[in-house]
């Protein structure tokens, strides 16, 4: 829209009904259309002599031209030194973890390609040539490692389901027998050739039998091991909670050494000399996030020591330096940092955290020898790009360039700001004014609730098809992020705050940050509304239902109503136990049914806008059915249910996430600014927001 938003509402609600004409005229202001069109670097491999950076390039599909689905996934070749890219293998196509060849001259990726079956793997030289088909597992492979000598391959793969089983389910018997007919991800090695025509024998992949289900696997320095992560079970509940580290003798397969890590896990890599393996890993069971960098010998029966005890961050990216220390990227506050640690704890700072504008890096890679290094950072003003140094001291350069188009918009100022929350506690989010705000004035503003709670929102990139963003900043809004109490990146303690409290600490937090914009003179404090999704739309519910007489406007996106059904729907019931209400419905009912949005129900004065994926796992769609039933009985005000097919947890449909951009924010603005007591029609014009003419 416009920028004149502090007119009359009868403006604002025509500039609504005619946005050719609005976007005409302002084609430097950033909106929903434009959001449907960005592309994201998604990883990035550093070859191994650093001269080339491999990443992958996410390309939307376009709403009314493409056939929907989710975004393709391109393959590109950076060269390190000029900053020049060259596409290899791009358009319709899904190109998953590249990978290159010891040697530096091949990349290896996984993909679904032409007449394939499954997802299999291949390699494509990088001095040119066409990518070919080099190995298939008995299904789709998951991941991927080419072992050093570059003659073998461990990978990810389920076994091929029985022929008589696949026979019965063509005929119709396809029932599903929940959470016991699943089938388990093993691990399998395979030789690898060089070239593949008619003549070449085919090898077949050896699986080990190692009981649970593998989530990722990883090669020795020497070939002779393997570092092998299990789940007890293909469940998400496992994947998260209980996958454990193994070391594996290749050649029989037994087990040689476990490792018992606690909790959550992340990345897990050998040390150059093949003697230690630093993991990422939780705290203990209850941690909320792996975060903690730990060490511990491989051929020693020794416990895992944390090498930063006290950082006040959670680390999720390392390489090693040498065979006895590591270099770490960390997210700290609302930005990151990047160091080095030896295995006696000294830690050394490379990159400290940054101040607004400045990039936050979320995860890099190293070439061979640890002189160059490639990093995945975003911006304020742009999304995930890569940025590369030639050494570990210099400062990241930005190398990519993935939307242009960018440059050419008007961007609002985007800051840090701190208050406290209950208790005292010092808390941080980050708020992004009104594009040309005017200090004096007050302004509607939006709050985004960040999901998990075990996650938070950086002073970076904060605009997607959920996230408001820059696009409701262009539109007059102000927009605001809080990282509450349970949120990541300040350590186990705090990320731990918010735990057998649902709705408490943490919630009011959200409030004394609303009252922290409204004595700064920038909120309005009869316009503000809230959205986010899981948690957050958790948070969204409650903030329509218990704090309902200060928020005008709600966006639930698939979020908890009812937490005595949730945890009894979900699929991971273990985490909810174990890092978020640390009790079972049993022990303790009054908790989960006061913790509810749905017995504050009464209470609700808010317009609130339910939308959810009807295939979620995990906030089943009767949590948003529920709450749309009970509000819509009231009818004390304005409610409306969207449900998406074929959608999860969150959309990946090119339609379906520039459906929810334009409700989001077509609710917010028809609340809060023209404040108006009915819904808005159930109907979209997609062409005109497309800027599209109209069908004839």
């Amino acid at each position: 829209m416009l920028r004149c938003h502090t007119g009359p509402a009868c403006w604002v609600a025509f500039l609504w009904l005619v946005p050719n004409l609005v976007l005409g005229q302002n084609n430097d202001l950033i909106e929903p259309k434009d959001i449907a069109h960005l592309e994201y670097v998604t990883a990035a491999e550093m070859s191994p002599d650093g001269k080339h950076v491999a990443y992958l390039k996410s390309v939307p599909r376009r709403p009314l031209k493409d056939e929907d689905g989710s975004a393709w996934s391109e393959l590109h070749v950076m060269n390190r030194e000029s900053g020049s890219s060259r596409p290899f293998i791009t358009g319709e196509v899904s190109i998953s973890s590249p990978q290159w060849s010891p040697d530096g001259r091949s990349i290896y990726y996984t993909s679904k390609r032409a007449k394939d079956k499954t997802k299999s793997l291949y390699r494509i030289p990088i001095d040119g040539g066409e990518s070919v088909r080099v190995l298939s597992g008995p299904t789709s492979m998951g991941g991927f490692e080419i072992a050093s000598d570059g003659k073998h391959v461990v990978f990810l793969a389920k076994e091929e389901q029985e022929e008589e089983v696949q026979d019965l389910e063509e005929d119709g018997f396809d029932q599903e027998i929940y959470e016991e007919d699943w089938m388990p991800t093993r691990v399998w090695i395979s030789d690898l050739v060089e070239k593949v025509d008619r003549n070449t024998k085919k090898t077949k992949p050896r699986m080990l039998d190692l009981e649970g289900s593998a989530i990722g696997a990883s090669w020795s320095p020497n070939g002779e091991e393997l570092m092998v992560i299990l789940a007890p079970t293909p469940s998400v509940d496992d994947s998260y909670m209980r996958k454990r580290v193994f070391v594996v003798n290749v050649e029989s397969g037994e087990i040689i050494r476990s490792l018992n890590n606690p909790g959550k896990l992340g990345q897990v890599s050998w040390s150059p000399d093949g003697e230690h393996l630093a993991i990422v890993s939780a705290a203990d069971i209850h941690d909320p996030e792996e975060g903690r960098l730990m060490v511990t010998p491989v051929h020693e029966e020794s416990g895992l020591v944390d090498l930063i005890p006290g950082l006040k961050a959670h680390v999720h990216s390392i390489s090693w330096k040498d065979d006895s220390t590591l270099y770490w990227l960390a997210a700290e506050g609302v930005t990151s940092r990047f160091g080095t640690v030896n295995l006696g704890g000294v830690t050394t700072d490379l990159i400290g955290p940054g101040g607004d504008g400045d990039p936050v890096f979320r995860e890099f890679t190293a070439s061979e020898d640890q002189t160059a290094f490639a990093f995945l950072g975003s911006a304020a003003t742009f999304p995930t790009e890569i940025f590369v140094s030639a050494n570990a001291n210099a400062k990241p350069q930005r190398m990519t360039d993935t939307n242009p188009w960018l440059k050419e918009k008007n961007f609002a100022r985007q800051t840090v700001v701190t208050w406290k929350g209950e208790g005292g506690l010092e808390l941080q989010g980050i708020l992004i004014y009104p594009l040309n705000y005017r200090a004096g004035e007050v302004y509607p503003t939006i709050m985004y609730v960040h999901g998990g709670p075990e996650s938070h929102e950086s002073n970076a990139w904060l605009t997607s098809y959920s996230r408001p963003g820059q696009v409701a900043a262009g539109r007059g809004f102000a927009v605001f992020y809080p990282n509450y109490r349970g949120s990541t990146g300040r350590g186990v303690e705090f990320s731990m705050m918010g735990q057998s409290d649902a709705a408490g600490k943490e919630f009011s937090d959200l409030i004394a940050g609303v009252d922290k914009l409204i004595a700064a003179g920038i909120t309005d404090p009869d316009t503000v509304g809230v959205t986010g999704g899981s948690y957050g739309g958790y948070a969204s519910a409650w903030c329509s239902t218990f704090y309902s007489d200060r928020f005008a406007a709600s966006v639930m996106f698939v979020g908890i109503s009812d937490n005595v059904s949730k945890v009894g729907t979900t699929d991971i019931p273990d985490e909810m136990f174990l890092v978020h209400h640390r009790k079972h419905l049993w022990d303790d009912w009054d908790y989960f049914l006061e913790s509810s949005p749905i017995r504050h129900i009464e209470k609700n004065q808010t317009p609130t806008l339910i939308m959810h994926g009807k295939e979620d796992p995990r906030v089943h769609p009767s949590q948003s059915l529920e709450f749309h039933r009970h509000l819509k009985t009231l009818n004390q005000a304005p409610v409306r249910l969207v449900l998406y097919e074929g959608e999860g947890h969150g959309n990946r449909k090119a339609a379906a996430k520039f459906d929810y951009n334009l409700r989001m924010l077509r609710w917010m603005e028809h609340f809060l600014k023209e404040k108006s007591e009915k819904s808005p029609s159930m109907r979209i014009d997609y062409r005109e927001a497309l800027g599209m003419p109209a069908k004839k």
